[in-house]
C-alpha cells in the first residue's frame, strides 16, 4: 500500500469577530469557578456528524485520547448524530451545549449554512466556536455577522489527487461518474469539484453525478443505477469511503469486477483491504484520529486568551496499493 504525501500545509488568515468585552469574561469563567474559588477546566464540546461511519469514530477515539492525555487543561464533551442527514439532531445538540454551559463548541457541521444560525446564538450565549472538517458557509457567516476559524483539509486538492490516479489507469474519454455527498456541504462540493478538475484534465468522459448522501446503501443504489444506464461505465469515484463501499458491492453485483474502478475520500480502515485487492483504487486519508485534535487545540488557545489562530489546512495523503 502506498501513502503519497501531502503537499506543505498552507494556512490563510482569517477576520475575527468579537463581542466587546466577551473574551475577557470568557477567560474569566474558564479559569475560576462560579464562587471565585479554585480555578477550573473549560469545558469543550466536540460535535461530529454521523456517529454510523467510521471516520467520525476514528476522530472521536482520537480526541478522547487527546483529553485523557491532557485531563488537567480540560473537559471534553462528545457528542454525534446518527446519520449525515439528521440536521435537526444536529443542530439540537448545539443548543444542548449552549445550556450545558461549556466554553467553546468544535463542530463538523452536516450542513454547511443550516448550522449557521444556531451557531451564531451559540456565540451570543457567550460560547467560541471552531469549525472543522466540513467548512462553514462564507456567504452564510457573512449574513449572519460571524466568523469563525477553520481547521481542516483542502477538500478540491485531495479529491483531484484522488481522482488523477484513477485517471492515470483509464484511456481518454473513457466514461465515469462520480457519486457525491450531500450536495449542501461544502467538503461535498469541492470534492466533487476536485473529481471534475481530474475528469477535465485527463479527457474522461463524465457521463454522471448523483448524491449518495454520504451513505453506503443510498450509493449502492446510484452506483447500481449508474452501472445498469451505462454499460461500459469504466470508474466511479466517491465522495467518501462509505459511499465507495456502496459502489464496491454494486461493482461486484453487477459481475464487474476490475472492469470498474472506484475510488474513495477519507482512508477509513474498512477500505484498506479493498485498496490492497484493488477493489478501490485510490481514497485520501485525512487522519481522522488527529482532526479533532486539530481543531481541540485551536480551541484552548482561543480559551487562553491567545491571538485566534488563523484558518488551518490540515494534512491529507492519498493511499494506493
Amino acid at each position: 500500500m502506498k501513502i503519497v504525501p501531502s503537499p506543505v500545509l498552507k494556512r490563510r488568515g482569517v477576520l475575527w469577530f468579537t463581542l466587546g468585552i466577551v473574551p475577557a469574561l470568557l477567560l474569566s469563567a474558564c479559569n475560576r469557578n462560579e464562587s471565585g474559588g479554585a480555578p477550573t477546566r473549560p469545558r469543550v464540546a466536540l460535535i461530529m456528524k454521523s456517529l454510523a461511519n467510521e471516520f467520525f469514530l476514528t476522530m472521536a477515539d482520537g480526541a478522547k485520547k487527546h483529553q485523557a492525555a491532557h485531563a488537567a487543561e480540560y473537559e471534553l464533551i462528545v457528542n454525534g448524530i446518527k446519520n449525515e442527514t439528521d440536521l435537526a439532531e444536529q443542530v439540537g445538540l448545539v443548543e444542548q451545549m449552549v445550556a450545558q454551559q461549556v466554553n467553546i463548541i468544535v463542530i463538523a457541521p452536516a450542513d454547511s449554512k443550516a448550522l449557521v444560525p444556531v451557531l451564531k446564538r451559540a456565540q451570543a450565549a457567550g460560547v467560541r466556536l471552531v469549525n472543522i472538517d466540513n467548512k462553514l458557509d462564507a456567504g452564510a457567516l457573512t449574513e449572519a455577522g460571524l466568523t469563525v476559524p477553520f481547521v481542516g483539509p483542502d477538500n478540491r486538492e485531495g479529491a483531484r489527487r484522488v481522482a488523477e490516479v484513477v485517471a492515470k489507469n483509464l484511456p481518454a474519454g473513457a466514461k465515469v461518474a462520480i457519486i457525491e455527498g450531500l450536495t449542501t456541504a461544502f467538503n461535498g462540493q469541492q470534492r466533487r469539484a476536485g473529481f471534475e478538475d481530474a475528469i477535465k484534465a485527463a479527457g474522461l468522459n463524465l457521463v454522471g453525478v448523483q448524491s449518495g448522501q454520504w451513505e453506503i446503501d443510498k450509493a449502492n443504489n446510484v452506483a447500481t443505477a449508474m452501472l445498469n444506464e451505462h454499460p461500459d461505465l469504466q470508474a466511479l469515484l466517491c465522495g467518501n469511503d462509505s459511499m465507495a463501499l456502496g459502489a464496491v458491492a454494486a461493482v461486484q453485483a453487477a459481475g464487474r469486477t476490475g472492469k470498474v474502478l472506484v475510488a474513495g475520500y477519507d482512508g477509513i480502515g474498512a477500505i484498506r483491504p479493498m485498496i490492497a485487492d484493488g477493489r478501490v483504487t485510490a481514497t485520501a486519508d485525512q487522519h481522522a484520529d488527529q482532526l479533532a485534535v486539530f481543531g481541540i487545540e485551536a480551541a484552548l488557545k482561543i480559551l487562553k486568551g491567545e491571538v485566534p489562530p488563523a484558518d488551518q489546512t490540515t494534512l491529507v495523503d492519498i493511499v494506493t496499493k
